[in-house]
């Protein structure tokens, strides 16, 4: 059973919420975020406290360095993403703040098993378990049409996507006559089958999908725009990292064999995303749109970890989740903070906020120059890593393209920061409120930007050790 505790322990949280949902008044189920929350953070904590590492289910399930590693990820992304929430969740839908913190943990039941899975049946209906709520959670602000547009697309591609993996992954199964990942490794090692090539393409395109890839990301900028922002950080961060366990796992594990025909595809979406996502944010006068695109953007980079197929690759992808799940969730909780104060995601909201708020627009420079690959903050090693292993594995060309377009990125990250910082307040604009929960989530993201940056070595060794683990 220890294998599965984290698990259990999430669905036991998810009922707890439930139960204390029915049970409480109206006027205090603000309580409910802190209790979810709270949660998380015990259940985080017991991954550090506890061996839980081993086998279920005779092996369909694992609990490897690895799935710890996405499973804190999960964690700790809800739980912050729960903390940004509380504010905003009282004044935008007060009476449905039980459903919210319900819908948010069932997804991340759903992420835990993901990157658990070394069965492919698992592996669908762990991503169902994780989609379905987010779509609902997409349209949770129900009264703004953009937020009903977003979802929508956001339904259909997910439907969309889950077809083509389910069609792919039949095509596997169906040629290698196994579900389980480390005998599909097994059997098509000698195969040369057409229809398992088939099938491996089409289960990228629809893992592709969830990720955001181009050319698979039309679905992200509008979903970003429409959605609450506390949410938007979430989705940012926890559904990529779901996506990448399981492109790990297929990729890394069940179809090594056939590596070589799947990596130069893998190498043209990583440079299509990479340039799509760079120069579709540089006319981006919405925050929220600008953050999706360069969202794109970050994920270009994580693939070039994939790419690689190396274990420094793998690692530095983990340490890349890991400081991105700091980053953009602190970046969008600034954006909660600014549209309740100003009612607007566009860059203008931001003009002059040094001068009404300056804590946050220091909160807000400190992710921004985490995106852009500053020194000496986490995105600065994130990108360093990814480059590292990139130059190790022989891609010299892949690296000075990465490097040109993260001059790119500093850009447009750098004038939302002239905005803050060198031009006037618009008339009428004053100090931006932060309540105690935003304020906690940001002293904590801010913080944890700031140590990866300073001090990366232990974070790095444990990322390697658990790439080095999965790939042995």
């Amino acid at each position: 059973m220890e294998p599965l505790l984290i698990d259990l322990s999430l669905a036991a949280l998810a009922l707890l919420v439930f139960t204390a949902d029915l049970l409480m008044p109206s006027e205090e189920k603000r309580g409910l975020g802190h209790l979810a929350c709270a949660g998380l953070v015990v259940i985080l904590a017991t991954t550090f406290a506890v061996d839980l590492r081993g086998e279920a289910f005779g092996g369909v399930f694992v609990l490897d360095p690895l799935a710890l590693w996405f499973k804190r990820i999960f964690l700790g992304a809800g739980a912050l993403a729960l903390l940004v929430a509380v504010d905003s969740s009282e004044k935008h839908f007060p009476r449905r703040q039980g459903e919210y913190c319900l819908l948010l943990l069932c997804s991340l039941l759903g992420m835990s098993l993901l990157a658990s899975a070394r069965e492919l049946l698992l592996i669908v209906v762990s991503f169902e378990l994780m989609s379905l709520p987010l779509y609902s959670l997409a349209a949770f602000t129900k009264s703004d049409k953009r937020a009903i547009e977003g979802a929508l697309k956001f339904y259909l591609v997910g439907a969309t996507s889950l077809a083509i993996t389910l069609y792919g992954l039949s095509l596997v199964y169906g040629a290698t006559g196994t579900t389980m990942l480390p005998e599909i490794a097994h059997r098509a090692g000698g195969m040369h089958s057409p229809l398992l090539v088939l099938g491996i393409f089409a289960t990228l395109a629809g893992l592709l999908f969830k990720i955001g890839a181009v050319p698979f990301h039309m679905w992200v900028p509008d979903a970003y725009e429409g959605s609450a922002a506390p949410f938007v950080g979430f989705l940012a961060v926890a559904p990529k990292a779901a996506g990448f366990a399981v492109l790990l796992r297929l990729y890394l594990e069940a179809f090594l064999p056939l590596g070589g025909r799947t990596q130069p595809a893998l190498l043209v979406l990583c440079v299509l995303t990479l340039v799509v996502g760079n120069v579709m944010a540089l006319k981006q006068t919405n925050v929220k749109r600008l953050l999706a695109y360069s969202g794109i953007a970050q994920v270009g980079y994580m693939m070039i970890g994939l790419v690689t197929q190396s274990s420094d690759g793998v690692a530095m992808l983990l340490f890349y989740l890991a400081a991105y799940l700091f980053t953009n969730i602190g970046a969008f909780a600034v954006v909660t903070a600014v549209n309740a104060s100003t009612g607007s995601d566009d860059i203008s909201a931001y003009r002059g906020l040094a001068r009404r708020s300056p804590a946050l627009a220091l909160a807000m420079l400190i992710f921004l120059l985490s995106l852009g690959g500053i020194p000496f903050v986490a995105g600065f090693w994130a990108k360093m890593g990814i480059f590292m292993a990139a130059w190790h594995a022989g891609y010299y060309w892949l690296v000075l393209l990465g490097a040109g377009l993260a001059v790119v990125g500093v850009y447009y990250y750098l004038r939302l920061a002239r905005s803050i910082y060198l031009d006037d307040p618009a008339e009428g604009q004053g100090k931006v409120a932060v309540g105690a929960p935003l304020r906690l989530a940001l002293i904590v993201s801010g913080a944890a930007v700031v140590l990866l940056g300073v001090f990366p070595r232990a974070f790095f060794d444990t990322a390697i050790e658990a790439a080095k683990s999965f790939l042995r």
